[in-house]
């Protein structure tokens, strides 16, 4: 006798043990002459929504109407006559209200006081059928994200001994890196084949770094697609985690972009701004010597007839009758002139070219503080690391030409009654601070699209290989700091030549 059968009730028919009827699986006692359900448990009961009374006497046909008799019949003969066989079917139940529900049921042969049964134990399919509903629904949209997903998409694990690998991979593999899914996945290590050499040793230290801290992953390099003989730039952003089931193993998801189109365009941009540099750093040094030419004829030519001139009145004075004073007021007035043209002559020819950036930048500096007080009437301090400090001539005039600029500003703009001048000479580097306790400068005007004077002193600052940093300090005013790289003289750097070629002989 099975051990779910019992005592029956009523008298002389078979029934479930108890163990049966609590079982949360739907079990039903069936018998195997008629397929009459004998007796079924309350899990069953519960899901079918019938009373006792109305089950007796039903079959499973009854309770699967869309179950064809004959494949019942035919899963019934497969097991047989002897006790313990058992074969299974899926299909669905129909509940007292009308509904339906997906169910396997396995069928048991057994017997009781020469009674032949079949126990049927059935497990509902609906949350089962429901989650792999879902799991399917969810697929088809990550699908449909991925297809329309611009690069691959992709899974990468770097295990404990260092070996990789790549549990997934979208169909935009080929595409992108000339290999096939299959391929890439049976040798991952192709991967890092395929990216230049050059460009390996940054991916590797990103890709550990990322691991190390457990943080994103973004990189962009170069690879090598044989198949098409071409090199591509790609982008590589992926979020790491760790895999429990694999400790020290680290996890990424991610993508990867092909960027060649964006990184070509900028690479071009890059290379236009530095020829743009490059034709205004020419512009400047072509205008600075033209200025320093325009100055020197000044100098040397009006200047020099001008005192012929002054020179020739001052005899022409003594010659002058002294009964004629018209005559020698006329000529005191053009002497005058003279004079006043000697000094519109003087301040030109420094406007164009101070001559004192003939004694270095250091001199040049201070006298120019000094003049800027002495004309603005702001009071005015200059602070040097060094009494001299050797710069390029055409360094030291552009340095010269930005501090201008910026001492211009604080006359215009600032309303400022202190400007501080701070050089330093450091390892590699002079820096240049210009501190004022004005109204100081607010964001809108340093991005106003008409600063050019702001704009120029830091083209000019970049074409020295430095910076041009405004800042706004915590008791006011403005703060404008230059710093350029330190550049040897000419003469420096031919006798430094000299002495390596002495050397070398």
């Amino acid at each position: 006798m099975h051990p779910a059968l019992t005592n029956p009730e009523p008298r002389g028919t078979p029934c479930l043990a108890a163990v049966m009827q609590a079982s949360s699986s739907e079990i039903y006692l069936i018998d195997a002459a008629s397929l009459h359900l004998v007796d079924l448990n309350a899990a069953a009961r519960a899901n079918l929504g019938y009373r006792r009374e109305h089950l007796r006497g039903m079959t499973p046909l009854d309770l699967a109407p869309h179950l064809p008799a004959s494949a019942l019949h035919a899963l019934l003969d497969q097991l047989g006559d002897e006790v313990g066989a058992q074969a299974c079917l899926r299909t669905h139940h129909r509940r007292a209200d009308g509904s339906a529900y997906p169910i396997k049921l396995t069928f048991l042969r057994t017997s009781r006081d020469g009674q032949a049964l079949i126990l049927a134990i059935g497990d509902d399919e609906s949350a089962a059928q429901a989650a792999s509903a879902a799991l399917e629904h969810y697929r088809t949209r990550f699908d449909a994200i991925v297809s329309n997903t611009p690069g691959l998409v992709y899974q990468f694990v770097l295990n404990r001994d260092g070996s990789v690998a790549f549990p997934y991979l979208s169909e935009g593999c080929a595409a992108l890196l000339g290999l096939t899914t299959a391929e890439l996945q049976r040798d991952p290590g192709l991967f890092v084949h395929l990216i230049l050499p050059e460009d390996r040793r940054a991916y590797l230290d990103s890709m550990a770094a990322s691991a190390h801290a457990m943080s994103s992953w973004n990189w962009e390099g170069r690879i090598w697609i044989d198949a098409w003989k071409d090199v591509k730039w790609i982008n590589l952003r992926s979020s790491p985690r760790a895999l429990p089931e694999a400790p020290g193993s680290v996890q990424w998801e991610g993508i990867m972009s092909n960027i060649t189109a964006s990184k070509l365009e900028k690479l071009e941009v890059t290379r236009s701004r530095a020829r743009l540099a490059e034709l205004s750093a020419h512009s400047e040094q072509v205008k600075e010597q033209e200025r320093t030419r325009i100055a020197r004829e000044i100098h040397d030519e009006l200047g020099g007839n001008l005192t012929a001139i002054k020179m020739a009145l001052a005899m022409l004075a003594k010659r002058l009758p002294p009964d004629q004073p018209q005559l020698a007021e006329k000529t005191a007035y053009v002497d005058q002139l003279v004079d006043r043209t000697i000094d519109a002559v003087h301040r030109i020819s420094l406007d164009l070219r101070p001559s004192m950036l003939d004694f270095g930048i250091v001199a040049a500096l201070e006298w120019q503080v000094q003049e800027f007080e002495k004309q603005v009437g702001i009071g005015c301090s200059f602070v040097s690391s060094d009494k001299e400090i050797e710069l390029s001539l055409d360094h030291a005039t552009a340095l010269f030409r930005i501090f201008q600029e910026a001492l211009t500003n604080i006359a215009k703009h600032a309303r400022a009654s202190r400007v501080t001048v701070k050089l330093q000479r450091m390892r590699h580097h002079i820096c240049l601070k210009v501190s004022d306790n004005g109204v100081g400068i607010a964001q809108a005007d340093r991005l106003k699209p008409h600063s050019f004077g702001l704009r120029g002193m830091s083209e000019r600052a970049q074409a020295l290989g430095g910076t041009m940093v405004l800042a706004q300090p915590s008791g006011g005013g403005t703060a404008v700091t230059i710093k350029i790289k330190l550049t040897a003289p000419k003469e420096l750097m031919m006798a430094a030549a000299r002495l390596k070629t002495q050397e070398t002989t």
